[in-house]
Formats: C-alpha cells, sequence, structure tokens
C-alpha cells in the first residue's frame, strides 16, 4: 500500500510529524547545537541550503547541456562540459566503473572468463550485497543505487519481472526517469536520484557514459546524462576503441558491460502504451537485443564470456591510455527474484591516495568485514576517487568508499573465501523460518508442560483415568514417571537446554556447516552438541545445586559469547540462522535486534544472579554498585560506534540497569526516578550519536549519520519507515502471528494455574513438588529474581518501542528468560525436595543452608518431615524403590490425594 502525499499532509498528520519532530529534536538536544555550529565552520551544506545546491545543480544541467561534438559518430550527446571550474583533485587518476548485473564469482573460470580471472588474481576483491529496496534488485536498481547513493528502484510490476534498459535519445530523459521517480517518492528512503549526476557537474568532472546502465546512473535530477554518453557497441573492439578515446580527456568513465539472467528470469521491455512510459522518448535503434532478450536464451556461463569479453576491451583500453585509472568492476543487481553475493573487484590506485588495490579483500565503512561491500558504496567511492566527495550534499550518501583489508594471502584462497560465503549465506537463508518455528515450539511445550503438565489436579485426572483403563500397572506407571525429584531434575534440564538454543545457533557458525551434502542436517547435529554441552556445563554440581546457578552460567555464556563476536567483527552473526543474512543488506557489523536482545536479557539475568547473594547478606549498596557497573559495561559495549553501534540499545539498557540498581538499593521507585531514569537512557544514546557525528562522514555508523538526518531535515522520512518496519515486523510475519499467539496463550490460558498456584499457602497444584512450600518464597529465597524481571520487563518494552524489530525484541528476550526461570524454580524446589542435597535446610544462591528453618518447614508440611523419613525408609528396606518414592511425597505432604493414598498404603506395606 503506498505511502500517503506527504507534501500536503492532513491537520492529524501535521500534529503526528510536530510531535515526532519534538520528541527527537527533545532527544538531540545536544547534538543540533553542535553541529550547526560545526556545518557552520566547516561550510558543509545542511537543510535548505543544501537541497538549494542541489536544485542549483540540475538547473546548471540543464542549461549548459549542448550539441556534443561527438554527434557526428552517432553518440547521443550530453553536458559534454561545464562553465564551473573543475574541483576535481588534480592528482587523482581517472576513474573507471565496469558495472554488470547479476555475475557472481562462481561463474568465473581460467579458460571461460580469463579476464576476470587475471583481474582476481591481480586485484582486490569482494563480494556485493546488492539489494536495494526489496528482497531482490533488477538492473535498473543497481544503477539508480549509483545515481543516487543510497536505495533507490523501479517500480514493481504486476509479473515481478525487471524492466530491460534502453539507451536515451540524444538531449532526453532516461527511458523509464519517471517510474524512478516515482518510485523513490513512494519510498521512505530519501533517495535523491540524480545527485551523482548533478555532484559532477557542479564538481566540473569530465564525465564519459557508455551503455544505458551508465546512463541511468550518470544522470542529473532531470533524468538527462550528464557529461558524454554513447550507445554500447556489440562490438568489443569498438569498446575498446571507445574506451581509449573517452580515457584522453575524462576524469570519469562509466561503462554498462550487460546483464546476467538466469533462464526465465529475462528482462522484459515496458511498452510504449504502459502509462509508466508515456512520454518517454526512446530510440529503437539503439535498443540492442543481446542475451536474455533473445528467443534462446543463453546459459549463465555464455552470459559470463559475453561479459568478460567486454570487460576485457576496458581493461585493454584502460593499459592502452597509460593513465594509472582506477577501475572498479562491481555486479550491481541480482540475476533472479533471490538476492545473492555479487561480485566486486578493483584495480589500480586506492582512492583515497593510500596504496592500490592488490592482492587484498575490498572492505567499506558501510560493512566493515572484509570481503564485503554494498552497491551503495560505489557512488561514495566514486566521489572520493575524485576529489568531490565534500561536494555531494550533506546526508544523502549512505554508503562509503571501498578501501583494501588484508587477509588470506593466496588469489585462489580469496576467490574461494567469497564463493564460500556465498554458499554460507544460500544455505542459511531457507532455514532461518525453520529455526526461528522450532525456537517457538519449544518454549510453547515447556510452557504447557509446567502450566499443566506438572498440575497437580490434572496428574490426579491422569492417575484415574489410567487406573481405570490399566488397573495396576497404570497406577505404578503414574507413580513411576510423578516421583518429585526426578521430575524437577528432567524439568531444571529442559528448562537449561531450551535457553541455549539461541546462543547455541551461534555457536554452531564456528564450523562450516553448509559445506556437508545436507546443511540442515549439519546444523542440527552441531546445535544439539552445542546444547548439550552448554547443559552439562550450567549443571555441574559446583553451582548447578543453587537456584540461580544455572541462570547464571547460561546467562555468562550467552553474554560473553556475543560480546566477544561483536567485539571481533561479528562473524558469528553474519549468516547465522538467527543472525543477519549479507544479501539482505541490514546489518554486517555491531548488535543486530536479536543480538541485542539476548544481550540484554543475558546481561540482566548475569547481573541478578551475581548479586542475588549479597542482597540476601544484607549487602545492598555493593550489590547496587555492582549492577552499575555491568549497566555501564553492557551499554558502552552495545552503544559505542566502534563496537556494538546500536541506536536502539542504550535507551533501553540503561532504564533497565537503573531500575534494577534502585532495587537492589532497596529504594522505592518513583515516578520522579522513573522519569529520571528515561532521561539518562535519551542523554546516553545522543551522546554516542554525537561522538559518532564528530567523525569525518565516510567514518560514521548510522549513530552519526542520523544525526545529520536529522540536522538536515530528514527526520520525518526515517521516523516512517521505522514504525512501518515495526507494523510490518508485528502484524505482517507468520512467525510473529505465531509467536504473539503462543503468549496470548500462556498468559490467558495456560498461565492461569500458574498464577492460582503462586498465591497458595501451600503450593497450591504445585506443592507436590514445592514440599508444600508457597511459591511466593523463590522471592524470598532469591530477592534479586523479581526486581530482575522488572527490569528485564522494562529493557525489552522500550526495545520494542524503539527498534524496527518491534516484537522481536521481548520475543527473544523472553525465549531465553522465561526457560532460565523455569530451571531456577526446578533447582529451588530441589533444596525444599526430602533427601534432596541441602535439603535439610534453606538453600541460598550461594548455595548455603539453613537447618532449623528446614526442620520447621518440613515439620509444617502435612504428614512432617518425620514421618516422611519414616516412611521413605521402611519402603527402601523393603527394596520397594516406587513405595519409597510415593513416601516421600505423601510425607512432603503436597502430592494428589490419591498418589498420597498409595504411598500410605506402600509405607505400610514396607
Amino acid at each position: 500500500m503506498p505511502l500517503p502525499d506527504l507534501a500536503r499532509p492532513s491537520a492529524p498528520a501535521r500534529a503526528r510529524r510536530a510531535v515526532l519532530t519534538a520528541t527527537l529534536a527533545a532527544v538531540l538536544a545536544v547534538g543540533p547545537a553542535l553541529g550547526l555550529a560545526a556545518a557552520s565552520a566547516a561550510g558543509a551544506p545542511t537543510g535548505a541550503r543544501a537541497e538549494t545546491q542541489a536544485a542549483g545543480g540540475a538547473e546548471a544541467s540543464t542549461a549548459v547541456r549542448a550539441e556534443a561534438p561527438g554527434a557526428a559518430r552517432g553518440v547521443a550527446p550530453g553536458a559534454v562540459r561545464t562553465d564551473a571550474p573543475s574541483a576535481v583533485r588534480a592528482d587523482a587518476p581517472p576513474v573507471v566503473l565496469v558495472g554488470t548485473t547479476g555475475l557472481r564469482w562462481d561463474d568465473l573460470g581460467s579458460l571461460t572468463t580469463p579476464a576476470l580471472w587475471t583481474l582476481s588474481r591481480e586485484g582486490a576483491v569482494g563480494t556485493v550485497a546488492a539489494r536495494s529496496i526489496r528482497t531482490s534488485a533488477c538492473p535498473a536498481d543497481g544503477w539508480l543505487a549509483v545515481s543516487a547513493g543510497n536505495r533507490a528502484g523501479d517500480l514493481l510490476v504486476e509479473d515481478g519481472t525487471c524492466r530491460r534498459l534502453r539507451e536515451p535519445m540524444p538531449g532526453s530523459a532516461v527511458p523509464g526517469w519517471a517510474d524512478y521517480l516515482e518510485s523513490a517518492e513512494l519510498e521512505s528512503y530519501d533517495a535523491r536520484l540524480g545527485m551523482l549526476g548533478d555532484t559532477l557537474l557542479e564538481g566540473g568532472a569530465q564525465v564519459v557514459g557508455i551503455g544505458p546502465g551508465a546512463a541511468i546512473a550518470l544522470a542529473g535530477s532531470d533524468g538527462v546524462p550528464v557529461g558524454e554518453h554513447l550507445a554500447s557497441p556489440v562490438d568489443p573492439d569498438d569498446l575498446e576503441r571507445r574506451a581509449e578515446d573517452a580515457l584522453e580527456t575524462a576524469d570519469l568513465l562509466v561503462v554498462d558491460v550487460g546483464s546476467v539472467r538466469d533462464p526465465g528470469y529475462a528482462t522484459r521491455s515496458r511498452p510504449a502504451s504502459d502509462p509508466a512510459l508515456a512520454g518517454e522518448a526512446v530510440d529503437p535503434s539503439l535498443d540492442e537485443v543481446r542475451g536474455t532478450d533473445a528467443v534462446t536464451e543463453p546459459t549463465r556461463g555464455e552470459q559470463a564470456q559475453a561479459i568478460d569479453a567486454r570487460v576485457r576491451a576496458v581493461l585493454d583500453a584502460v593499459d592502452d591510455s597509460r593513465t594509472g585509472a582506477t577501475v572498479l568492476v562491481v555486479s550491481l543487481a541480482d540475476s533472479r527474484r533471490k538476492a545473492t553475493l555479487q561480485l566486486a573487484a578493483a584495480t589500480g590506485p586506492v582512492v583515497t591516495g593510500e596504496g592500490t588495490y592488490s592482492d587484498a579483500f575490498l572492505v567499506s565503512g558501510s560493512t566493515r568485514q572484509p570481503g564485503y561491500v554494498q552497491a551503495t558504496d560505489v557512488t561514495p567511492t566514486l566521489l572520493t576517487g575524485l576529489g568531490l566527495r565534500d561536494v555531494a550534499p550533506s546526508g544523502v550518501v549512505v554508503g562509503a568508499p571501498m578501501l583494501t583489508a588484508g587477509g588470506l594471502t593466496l588469489a585462489s584462497e580469496r576467490v574461494a573465501a567469497l564463493i564460500d560465503a556465498n554458499r554460507h549465506a544460500l544455505a542459511t537463508q531457507p532455514l532461518m523460518g525453520q529455526v526461528y518455528l522450532v525456537l517457538v515450539g519449544i518454549n510453547l511445550v515447556l510452557y504447557a508442560l509446567v502450566s499443566v503438565g506438572l498440575n497437580g489436579r490434572v496428574l490426579d485426572w491422569l492417575r484415574r483415568t489410567v487406573a481405570r483403563r490399566w488397573p495396576g500397572r497404570g497406577r505404578r506407571l503414574v507413580a513411576a514417571t510423578t516421583r518429585p525429584g526426578a521430575v524437577l531434575r528432567q524439568l531444571r534440564i529442559a528448562g537449561v537446554a531450551v535457553a541455549t538454543y539461541p546462543v547455541a545457533t551461534f555457536l554452531a557458525n564456528l564450523s562450516p556447516w553448509w559445506r556437508a551434502s545436507t546443511p540442515s542436517y549439519a546444523l542440527a547435529a552441531l546445535v544439539v552438541a552445542w546444547i548439550t554441552v552448554l547443559t552439562a556445563l550450567a549443571l555441574l554440581p559446583r553451582w548447578g545445586r543453587w537456584p540461580l546457578g544455572p541462570l547464571g552460567v547460561v546467562a555468562a555464556v550467552t553474554a560473553v559469547v556475543l560480546t566477544v563476536d561483536v567485539a571481533t567483527g561479528a562473524r558469528l552473526q553474519l549468516a547465522a540462522v538467527m543472525g543477519v543474512l549479507p544479501q539482505v543488506a541490514g546489518r554486517f557489523y555491531g548488535f543486530n535486534n536479536t543480538a541485542f536482545s539476548l544481550f540484554a536479557a543475558a546481561s540482566i539475568l548475569l547481573t541478578v544472579a551475581i548479586t542475588n547473594p549479597l542482597v540476601a547478606r544484607g549487602r545492598r549498596r555493593l550489590a547496587a554498585g555492582v549492577v552499575a557497573v555491568v549497566g555501564v559495561v553492557a551499554t558502552v559495549l552495545d552503544g559505542l560506534p566502534s563496537i556494538g553501534a546500536d541506536f536502539g540499545g542504550p535507551p533501553a539498557l540503561v532504564p533497565g540497569f537503573a531500575v534494577l540498581a534502585i532495587l537492589a538499593a532497596g529504594v522505592r521507585l518513583t515516578w520522579w526516578r522513573t522519569l529520571a531514569v528515561l532521561a539518562a537512557g535519551a542523554l546516553t544514546v545522543t551522546s554516542f550519536a554525537v561522538l559518532d557525528w564528530l567523525r569525518p562522514a565516510d567514518s560514521r555508523t548510522h549513530l552519526g549519520r542520523f544525526v545529520a538526518t536529522v540536522l538536515d531535515g530528514g527526520l520525518l522520512p526515517v521516523v516512517t519507515r521505522k514504525l512501518e518496519q515495526n507494523l510490518n515486523n508485528l502484524v505482517g510475519s507468520e512467525l510473529t502471528l505465531l509467536a504473539a499467539g503462543g503468549l496470548l496463550l500462556l498468559l490467558l490460558v495456560l498461565g492461569r494455574p500458574v498464577r492460582t498456584a503462586v498465591g497458595a499457602p501451600d503450593g497450591g497444584a504445585y506443592g507436590w513438588l514445592s514440599s508444600g512450600a508457597p511459591l511466593t518464597r523463590l522471592g524470598t529465597d532469591a530477592p534479586m529474581l523479581r526486581p530482575g524481571l522488572v527490569a528485564l520487563a522494562v529493557t525489552l518494552g522500550i526495545g520494542f518501542a524503539l527498534n524496527d524489530s518491534g516484537v522481536l525484541i521481548p520475543a527473544m528476550g523472553g525465549a531465553l528468560a522465561v526457560p532460565l526461570l523455569v530451571a531456577a524454580c526446578a533447582s529451588w524446589m530441589l533444596t525444599l525436595s526430602p533427601g534432596a542435597p541441602g535439603a535439610a535446610g534453606s538453600a541460598g544462591s550461594d548455595g548455603t543452608t539453613d537447618d532449623d528453618g528446614a526442620g520447621a518447614r518440613a515439620g509444617a508440611a502435612p504428614g512432617g518431615g518425620e514421618a516422611a523419613g519414616a516412611e521413605t525408609a521402611g519402603a527402601e528396606t523393603a527394596g520397594d524403590e516406587t513405595a519409597g518414592d510415593e513416601a516421600a511425597a505423601h510425607g512432603a505432604g503436597a502430592g494428589p490425594a490419591d498418589l498420597s493414598g498409595a504411598s500410605e498404603g506402600a509405607a505400610a506395606r514396607g
């Protein structure tokens, strides 16, 4: 559904805009003042000034276009020169962009594509995340991303096909430009089509474009290509001659060498009768039918060979020109409707003037991952190479220049690693939905088991039903499966295992499971293996007997794994089944939303486990200090641009840890303190964002770019896009609806027995597990548990409101916290069971006991502790283990009535 026209908002829309603007202005109270001062001092265009420059560039673009000298040889002319003085760096070598679409590294071969093969051995290589405004990018989308320096795309048609690109008529706009502008208006990325062309024109750069894609990339804001435009010749030798002639004077040469399309995904011409093409000028003689436009579609290999021949022609022209040009070969879009990582290579001087593109991986500030760049990185690379980066309007270009990063020594190893990265991403994509379904399923099973399966009344009904159908044997079967000690131990194992599932999926990426013949089986085996290891670690006797021991261990492992991963480059999150897909081009570094929710929940639960013994001993000030230290560390790790780079994390973490510290100190939480906590969170994220904004534009993360966007007046589109994504995630995903449905079932149906039992003085339906102790006593024995749950609710609630992933934040945090809470309850109940280790006393969080209190509680239980011991001893003497367990349950006085009767009979027989 298209977004409403923002140019003429209604009264309610204006009111909402005012509220949003006022809110963000308050959050960025420090940023704007510093920003305007710095911008004024540096002369950077901001706000209306930037828009004026862009408009002025467009007017100049139209004014200086004249007949080109090359028109006599069939050249479609544009403005070949500008009256403005050249701002191109004097010592800058020419920059050549060789653009294609659909070309991957596995298309290359030493014999079939010798030019690209040689380039991969001599230059710097990488893969391109080409996604634009949709899940996959068409050829027009990739070239529009170069034009705008931002995500942009063509209009979507009903059949989902991609537009066939055509050469423009001399002096006319690019065919389809009206569609492109309409698409940019409908999307919320604030893409300014023609930005690159206008900037080149304003900077006085000498520009030559060859091919229809180059016309799109170099078009001005009016859609007419700037500089000199040449039709793409069929013969590679003609292309070489034209490229060599262009390099005699050009600062920038852009060449479209064609596309690779998978069979069945050919591009389609938009007919002239199509309303979208009304008024567009198209020269049929310049529309060459090649590749997938033929009657018989060529194979990928044949298309790659044709592209290789054209790439060779351009590279030979560069060598013959002896200009020392920087050459970028980039595949800008996908070959079908499924996104894949594309090819990128570079040779010649690095655009920043530091070193050369050789024997290395490509990298950019937008990915921070060696071997990964984005299609939106092409534009800042071109502008930086020409020395025109500062001429571009501020806050418009979202990418960063392509640089080099060390890594593998051999070129064959680098290319093999890039092919393997694409294989990894493709293997992960179809498994992500299944992994989340398993997560939701095992959590719902655990919730149902706790709420219904362990309910004493349900078990009593089950015993009667089984006894009627299978007398004798059925009674013994029910008795054998309802031994309190055994049930609690299995429940604790189940809770810990379910809680380790998320971190196990990240640790599985340590092994190359995607290379197996059946990747799904290999991944499942690794996840199960890691769950087994982590569960065994959490239940080691040293801390496994403490009520919060397993909780603390699992939380610590989760927090440490995610922290180390983020600090070392986030390689575990990349292409993980609960991480981020590189072909989605969402986030390559720092904490993604899933990782943040797990990290936040784990950090708070770990803090609860650490401080619980301190509060139990009355050392509340020390406990509050520990909470503050852990909170500061967690917030810094999450919010620093160089580590976590998470915009929505600090304003959620700071209030959560502040609430936890207040409650740990025993201070009452008032409304004024609550407002102060929220203000502290807002101030924290503002500080991180402003610090990032003060860095150079190409070094900023999305934190600093957000500040620049606000200063340039682009706040409303960003907020609109975030709200739209949050809403789509809330109601538009089957997994989200399943998770929401499961949560509703838990709260309204399954949670009712638990809520009733919590208020019962004898444990209610769960008294047979808690030895008759009220479940509310867990809050007394573990005094930091309830404050921890309050802090967790605050953090996940704010995270839900501020992050575009929306419901994913509380869902993932709950998937870790709830199973650990179940395990903690089971561990606590085990300390109350007669005969259990530490049962003679109330076990604290550090494993200490209170013998007197335990004896009093055992004596107060129905049946008395002494009776329970005598009956149990009698049963064990008779060698009847089942009777012994039943007698123990009866002695605890909390089992269902019929089970108690069976226990009495067994004890009498003993």
